[in-house]
């Protein structure tokens, strides 16, 4: 709004600010006698000298930064992760945000609503193994939460057998670790001569802080070598995985998704129902092969909410079948004609469609484990 102030006497001082009490003003070309109280323009310091007035500071724009999310390249991120320090999450949140701080969970549930209540910006989380397959508690989570998938990262995993300072293996009389852990070096402990009972705890490195704290020199844990380090326990094999081409994929949780793009590879992940059973799996698939996208995971989880579909036969009687959720990952991004269109014909046989995230995908190239290209007298005899 702009005012022009329009004395009406002529014998008006020209020096008033304010123009008089009886002064008509004209707001954006408009007369008007009404008094609008308007504020007269400070005067700066250096045209009074003796105004005690500071001249007025405008305040600083807003910028895009201050409009942006946290920096994509992980520094000053907090990132929660499933374990304790050492574990193979840790190791696969600062892959995936160097710099980051990363934050520990005892749960997988607890990092999922560690995102959810502003405790961490981001969460870091294994859904399969390349040995020991799918981690089926994230992928229900994946359903219940409202989380995004907004990456993706691949990390080898190098088994160590850990124990005390001191402790040799024939004192060992029992191994803890991860049962996916334990799963992945079974072979190689026997090879090794353990006549050790196995136990099952909640991670690998959690493992070896237990024996620390414990002072158990009976018992040895299959954890990475970073986790003997923090834990102060000796390596007494190194690389006991029984494939060196283990690899543990994990995603990336935010609580807003990333606006899909094109200019690189990406992967989408969605998942689907159908209330008339599994019959429409046939159709779903051939909408990504009609369009040759290609699939790299398909994935089925009984249907929490109604996990039994009965079918009544006057002839044989009733039948009951289980109802499924699946899990599709394929290779395409959202941002692209013929994903969307897979996904509109898609909607046409399903009962149920929820995308949990369009993502780049990890293109890093294949480093393998530590030790598996060196002398294997030497570093892995085993």
């Amino acid at each position: 709004m702009v005012a022009q102030q329009q004395p009406t006497d002529k014998s008006s001082r020209s020096g008033d600010v304010d123009g008089g009490a009886d002064h008509v003003a004209a707001v954006n070309g408009h007369k008007t006698s009404m008094d609008l109280n308007l504020v007269p323009i400070e005067k700066t310091a250096s045209s009074n000298s003796n105004s005690s007035i500071k001249p007025h500071q405008p305040q600083k724009p807003l910028t895009i930064t201050d409009l942006c999310p946290a920096p994509m390249h992980g520094s000053h991120l907090r990132v929660a992760y499933q374990g304790v320090p050492g574990a193979y999450s840790e190791a696969a949140a600062g892959k995936a945000y160097p710099n980051c701080e990363a934050i520990p969970c005892d749960q997988f549930e607890v990092a999922f609503q560690a995102v959810e209540l502003w405790i961490a910006d981001r969460a870091v989380l294994p859904v399969e193994n390349s040995l020991g397959g799918s981690i089926h508690r994230n992928y229900d989570l994946l359903l219940r939460h409202r989380l995004h998938i907004v990456g993706e990262v691949q990390l080898p995993v190098h088994h160590c057998l850990l124990a005390l300072p001191g402790v040799r293996k024939e004192y060992i009389n029992r191994v803890i670790s991860h049962p996916q852990a334990l799963a992945q070096c079974e072979l190689t402990l026997t090879k090794l001569g353990l006549q050790a009972a196995r136990e099952a705890v909640d991670d690998t490195a959690g493992a070896a802080e237990y024996i620390a704290a414990n002072n158990l020199r009976d018992t040895a844990a299959i954890a990475s070598a970073r986790a003997a380090e923090l834990y102060g326990m000796q390596v007494l094999a190194d690389g006991i995985q029984d494939d060196s081409s283990n690899v543990t994929r994990f995603v990336m949780l935010a609580r807003e998704p990333i606006i899909p793009r094109t200019d690189r590879p990406f992967k989408t992940s969605i998942v689907f129902a159908h209330d008339k059973g599994t019959s429409v799996l046939f159709k779903v698939l051939s909408a990504f092969a009609f369009r040759n996208i290609s699939l790299t995971k398909i994935e089925s989880r009984p249907h929490r909410n109604r996990p039994i579909r009965l079918v009544d036969d006057g002839n044989v009687g009733t039948a009951k079948h289980f109802e499924y959720m699946f899990y599709i990952d394929f290779e395409a991004s959202m941002a692209e004609v013929r994903a969307q269109n897979a996904l509109a014909e898609v909607q046409e046989f399903t009962s149920f469609l929820r995308v949990l995230g369009s993502y780049p995908m990890d293109m890093t190239p294949w480093c393998p484990s530590r030790g598996e290209d060196d002398d294997d007298d030497e570093k892995n005899p085993f």
